[in-house]
Protein backbone atom coordinates (compact mmCIF):
# COMPACT_ATOMS: atom_id res chain seq x y z
CA UNK A 1 0.00 0.00 0.00
CA UNK A 2 1.00 3.52 -1.18
CA UNK A 3 2.42 5.59 1.85
CA UNK A 4 2.00 9.14 -0.11
CA UNK A 5 -0.61 10.89 1.21
CA UNK A 6 -4.26 11.29 -0.32
CA UNK A 7 -4.10 14.76 -2.84
CA UNK A 8 -7.10 16.79 -1.83
CA UNK A 9 -9.70 18.75 -4.09
CA UNK A 10 -11.54 21.28 -3.21
CA UNK A 11 -14.98 21.71 -5.70
CA UNK A 12 -17.47 24.84 -5.07
CA UNK A 13 -21.00 23.85 -5.73
CA UNK A 14 -20.40 19.97 -5.96
CA UNK A 15 -23.66 18.79 -4.64
CA UNK A 16 -25.01 17.84 -7.82
CA UNK A 17 -24.36 17.82 -11.70
CA UNK A 18 -20.93 18.44 -12.82
CA UNK A 19 -19.09 19.12 -9.36
CA UNK A 20 -21.11 16.12 -7.69
CA UNK A 21 -19.47 13.82 -10.56
CA UNK A 22 -16.03 15.22 -10.29
CA UNK A 23 -15.67 15.03 -6.78
CA UNK A 24 -17.00 11.22 -7.38
CA UNK A 25 -14.43 10.85 -9.89
CA UNK A 26 -11.64 12.24 -8.13
CA UNK A 27 -12.53 10.14 -5.34
CA UNK A 28 -12.25 6.78 -7.00
CA UNK A 29 -8.93 7.95 -7.54
CA UNK A 30 -7.45 8.27 -4.48
CA UNK A 31 -8.68 12.19 -3.72
CA UNK A 32 -9.80 13.33 -0.53
CA UNK A 33 -12.64 15.93 -1.43
CA UNK A 34 -14.24 19.00 -0.03
CA UNK A 35 -18.32 19.05 -0.91
CA UNK A 36 -19.30 22.16 -1.02
CA UNK A 37 -23.44 23.63 -1.02
CA UNK A 38 -25.22 27.00 -0.63
CA UNK A 39 -28.81 25.29 -0.71
CA UNK A 40 -28.81 21.54 -1.80
CA UNK A 41 -28.40 20.12 2.04
CA UNK A 42 -29.63 17.05 1.37
CA UNK A 43 -28.22 16.27 -2.52
CA UNK A 44 -24.57 17.31 -0.81
CA UNK A 45 -25.19 14.54 1.88
CA UNK A 46 -25.37 12.28 -0.86
CA UNK A 47 -22.03 13.51 -3.22
CA UNK A 48 -20.81 13.04 0.26
CA UNK A 49 -22.05 9.46 0.99
CA UNK A 50 -21.08 8.65 -2.65
CA UNK A 51 -17.22 9.89 -2.90
CA UNK A 52 -17.13 7.83 1.07
CA UNK A 53 -17.84 4.71 -0.83
CA UNK A 54 -15.37 6.10 -3.46
CA UNK A 55 -13.02 5.34 -0.56
CA UNK A 56 -12.07 8.92 0.05
CA UNK A 57 -12.11 11.59 3.11
CA UNK A 58 -14.42 14.18 2.87
CA UNK A 59 -15.91 17.93 4.14
CA UNK A 60 -19.06 18.94 3.89
CA UNK A 61 -18.92 22.23 4.36
CA UNK A 62 -22.47 25.03 3.29
CA UNK A 63 -20.40 28.16 1.68
CA UNK A 64 -21.41 30.82 -0.48
CA UNK A 65 -18.63 31.99 -2.89
CA UNK A 66 -19.76 35.56 -3.24
CA UNK A 67 -18.83 36.00 0.21
CA UNK A 68 -15.14 36.25 0.88
CA UNK A 69 -15.48 35.21 4.46
CA UNK A 70 -16.94 31.75 3.59
CA UNK A 71 -14.18 31.38 0.84
CA UNK A 72 -11.61 31.93 3.07
CA UNK A 73 -13.54 29.62 6.16
CA UNK A 74 -13.72 26.70 3.46
CA UNK A 75 -10.27 26.93 2.80
CA UNK A 76 -8.95 27.27 6.32
CA UNK A 77 -11.44 23.84 7.13
CA UNK A 78 -9.79 22.04 4.27
CA UNK A 79 -6.33 23.06 5.51
CA UNK A 80 -6.87 22.10 9.00
CA UNK A 81 -8.17 18.66 7.82
CA UNK A 82 -6.02 17.41 5.73
CA UNK A 83 -3.02 20.28 5.28
CA UNK A 84 -2.90 20.95 1.68
CA UNK A 85 -4.83 22.00 -1.09
CA UNK A 86 -3.30 20.04 -4.78
CA UNK A 87 -6.29 21.12 -6.90
CA UNK A 88 -9.26 23.78 -6.88
CA UNK A 89 -12.49 23.47 -9.87
CA UNK A 90 -14.16 26.52 -9.45
CA UNK A 91 -17.91 25.04 -10.46
CA UNK A 92 -20.43 27.68 -8.12
CA UNK A 93 -22.43 28.81 -10.79
CA UNK A 94 -25.71 31.23 -11.27
CA UNK A 95 -27.78 32.27 -14.08
CA UNK A 96 -31.17 33.69 -14.86
CA UNK A 97 -32.96 32.58 -17.96
CA UNK A 98 -33.93 35.73 -20.04
CA UNK A 99 -33.29 36.82 -24.31
CA UNK A 100 -33.77 39.80 -25.98
CA UNK A 101 -37.19 38.97 -25.58
CA UNK A 102 -36.84 39.75 -21.59
CA UNK A 103 -35.04 42.70 -20.93
CA UNK A 104 -37.14 43.56 -17.77
CA UNK A 105 -36.09 40.35 -15.95
CA UNK A 106 -31.84 41.60 -16.45
CA UNK A 107 -31.83 44.32 -14.36
CA UNK A 108 -28.53 45.69 -12.59
CA UNK A 109 -29.20 43.14 -9.68
CA UNK A 110 -29.19 40.36 -12.13
CA UNK A 111 -25.69 41.16 -13.16
CA UNK A 112 -24.61 41.91 -9.55
CA UNK A 113 -25.60 38.61 -8.04
CA UNK A 114 -24.62 36.68 -11.14
CA UNK A 115 -21.23 38.28 -11.24
CA UNK A 116 -21.09 37.74 -7.46
CA UNK A 117 -20.94 34.16 -7.90
CA UNK A 118 -19.52 33.35 -11.16
CA UNK A 119 -16.90 35.78 -11.29
CA UNK A 120 -16.00 37.58 -7.93
CA UNK A 121 -17.03 33.89 -6.03
CA UNK A 122 -14.15 32.60 -8.21
CA UNK A 123 -11.23 34.87 -7.76
CA UNK A 124 -11.91 35.02 -4.13
CA UNK A 125 -11.59 30.95 -4.04
CA UNK A 126 -8.64 31.45 -6.05
CA UNK A 127 -7.23 33.89 -3.64
CA UNK A 128 -7.88 31.55 -0.43
CA UNK A 129 -6.58 28.27 -2.07
CA UNK A 130 -3.30 30.15 -3.82
CA UNK A 131 -0.62 29.48 -1.07
CA UNK A 132 -1.64 26.09 -0.49
CA UNK A 133 -2.16 25.28 -4.19
CA UNK A 134 1.43 27.00 -4.86
CA UNK A 135 3.15 24.61 -2.57
CA UNK A 136 1.58 21.75 -3.39
CA UNK A 137 2.38 22.59 -7.47
CA UNK A 138 -1.39 22.28 -7.97
CA UNK A 139 -3.97 23.32 -10.39
CA UNK A 140 -7.27 25.21 -10.63
CA UNK A 141 -9.93 24.13 -13.18
CA UNK A 142 -12.83 26.75 -13.83
CA UNK A 143 -16.19 25.38 -14.91
CA UNK A 144 -17.00 28.08 -17.49
CA UNK A 145 -19.29 27.62 -20.71
CA UNK A 146 -19.41 28.42 -24.09
CA UNK A 147 -21.86 31.39 -23.37
CA UNK A 148 -18.03 32.85 -22.54
CA UNK A 149 -16.20 31.70 -25.56
CA UNK A 150 -19.38 32.10 -28.29
CA UNK A 151 -21.64 34.73 -27.16
CA UNK A 152 -24.73 32.73 -26.40
CA UNK A 153 -26.63 31.30 -23.39
CA UNK A 154 -29.20 31.45 -20.95
CA UNK A 155 -28.67 35.32 -20.23
CA UNK A 156 -26.73 38.38 -21.00
CA UNK A 157 -25.11 38.71 -17.34
CA UNK A 158 -24.58 34.70 -17.48
CA UNK A 159 -22.77 35.47 -20.67
CA UNK A 160 -20.75 38.13 -19.83
CA UNK A 161 -19.53 36.49 -16.34
CA UNK A 162 -18.23 33.59 -18.13
CA UNK A 163 -16.37 35.59 -20.72
CA UNK A 164 -14.88 36.95 -17.93
CA UNK A 165 -14.11 34.41 -16.51
CA UNK A 166 -12.36 33.14 -19.46
CA UNK A 167 -10.38 36.49 -19.05
CA UNK A 168 -9.35 36.08 -15.67
CA UNK A 169 -8.62 32.16 -16.74
CA UNK A 170 -5.81 33.31 -18.99
CA UNK A 171 -4.67 35.90 -16.65
CA UNK A 172 -4.15 33.67 -14.06
CA UNK A 173 -2.70 31.50 -16.23
CA UNK A 174 0.09 33.24 -17.03
CA UNK A 175 0.72 35.41 -13.78
CA UNK A 176 0.64 32.16 -11.48
CA UNK A 177 3.06 30.24 -13.63
CA UNK A 178 5.13 28.05 -13.51
CA UNK A 179 3.76 27.21 -9.84
CA UNK A 180 -0.07 26.90 -10.50
CA UNK A 181 -1.74 25.39 -13.79
CA UNK A 182 -5.35 27.31 -14.92
CA UNK A 183 -7.50 26.14 -17.24
CA UNK A 184 -11.18 26.45 -17.76
CA UNK A 185 -13.59 23.52 -19.10
CA UNK A 186 -16.35 25.54 -21.35
CA UNK A 187 -19.54 22.70 -21.85
CA UNK A 188 -22.23 23.61 -24.07
CA UNK A 189 -25.42 22.11 -23.17
CA UNK A 190 -25.24 19.85 -19.91
CA UNK A 191 -27.96 17.28 -19.20
CA UNK A 192 -28.06 18.33 -15.44
CA UNK A 193 -30.72 19.39 -12.81
CA UNK A 194 -29.43 23.29 -13.70
CA UNK A 195 -30.53 23.67 -17.16
CA UNK A 196 -34.04 21.61 -16.47
CA UNK A 197 -34.51 24.05 -13.30
CA UNK A 198 -33.93 26.86 -15.36
CA UNK A 199 -36.40 26.26 -18.59
CA UNK A 200 -38.85 23.64 -17.21
CA UNK A 201 -38.50 19.85 -18.40
CA UNK A 202 -40.54 20.49 -21.37
CA UNK A 203 -38.52 23.79 -22.60
CA UNK A 204 -35.14 21.37 -21.92
CA UNK A 205 -36.13 18.89 -23.81
CA UNK A 206 -36.46 21.59 -27.16
CA UNK A 207 -33.33 22.67 -26.42
CA UNK A 208 -31.84 19.59 -26.10
CA UNK A 209 -33.40 18.39 -29.50
CA UNK A 210 -32.18 21.46 -31.21
CA UNK A 211 -29.03 21.36 -30.27
CA UNK A 212 -28.53 17.32 -31.21
CA UNK A 213 -29.99 18.33 -34.28
CA UNK A 214 -27.15 20.77 -34.91
CA UNK A 215 -24.35 19.94 -33.07
CA UNK A 216 -21.61 17.97 -35.31
CA UNK A 217 -20.99 15.22 -32.77
CA UNK A 218 -25.19 15.22 -32.33
CA UNK A 219 -25.01 14.98 -28.57
CA UNK A 220 -25.19 16.86 -25.55
CA UNK A 221 -22.66 16.22 -22.35
CA UNK A 222 -23.60 14.32 -19.44
CA UNK A 223 -22.52 15.86 -16.08
CA UNK A 224 -19.53 12.56 -15.91
CA UNK A 225 -18.82 13.75 -19.54
CA UNK A 226 -17.72 17.32 -18.33
CA UNK A 227 -15.69 15.67 -14.96
CA UNK A 228 -13.73 14.01 -17.43
CA UNK A 229 -12.27 16.69 -18.80
CA UNK A 230 -11.75 18.67 -15.42
CA UNK A 231 -10.32 15.05 -14.02
CA UNK A 232 -7.87 15.12 -17.38
CA UNK A 233 -6.87 18.36 -16.89
CA UNK A 234 -6.24 17.95 -13.07
CA UNK A 235 -4.35 14.80 -13.64
CA UNK A 236 -3.22 14.47 -16.66
CA UNK A 237 -2.91 17.85 -18.51
CA UNK A 238 0.97 18.49 -17.23
CA UNK A 239 2.34 20.74 -20.14
CA UNK A 240 -1.53 22.55 -20.62
CA UNK A 241 -2.04 26.06 -18.75
CA UNK A 242 -4.50 28.81 -20.20
CA UNK A 243 -6.47 26.39 -21.93
CA UNK A 244 -10.42 27.17 -22.51
CA UNK A 245 -11.45 23.50 -23.16
CA UNK A 246 -15.00 23.61 -25.45
CA UNK A 247 -16.79 20.71 -24.44
CA UNK A 248 -19.72 21.67 -26.74
CA UNK A 249 -19.95 18.90 -29.01
CA UNK A 250 -18.23 20.74 -32.08
CA UNK A 251 -21.23 23.50 -31.99
CA UNK A 252 -18.61 26.46 -31.81
CA UNK A 253 -17.78 24.70 -35.50
CA UNK A 254 -20.87 26.68 -36.82
CA UNK A 255 -23.40 23.15 -36.69
CA UNK A 256 -23.85 20.07 -38.84
CA UNK A 257 -22.28 20.24 -42.48
CA UNK A 258 -24.88 18.85 -45.02
CA UNK A 259 -23.67 15.29 -46.08
CA UNK A 260 -22.13 15.54 -49.48
CA UNK A 261 -22.83 12.32 -51.60
CA UNK A 262 -19.89 10.12 -52.34
CA UNK A 263 -21.14 8.82 -55.52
Amino acid sequence: MSSEPRRVAVITGSATGVGAATALQLAGRGWNVLINYAKSEAEARAAQAACREAGADTLLLRGDVAQDADCRAMVDAVVQRWGRIDALVNNAGRSVFGDAAAWDALDAEAFHQIYAVNTIGTFQMVRACLPHLKAAKGCIVNVSSIAGALGIGSSVPYIASKGAMNAMTLHLARSLAPDVRVNAVCPGLVTSRWFVEGVGQAGFDRVKAGFEAVAPLGTAATPEDVADAITWLIEGARTTTGELLLLDGGMHLGGRSARVPTR
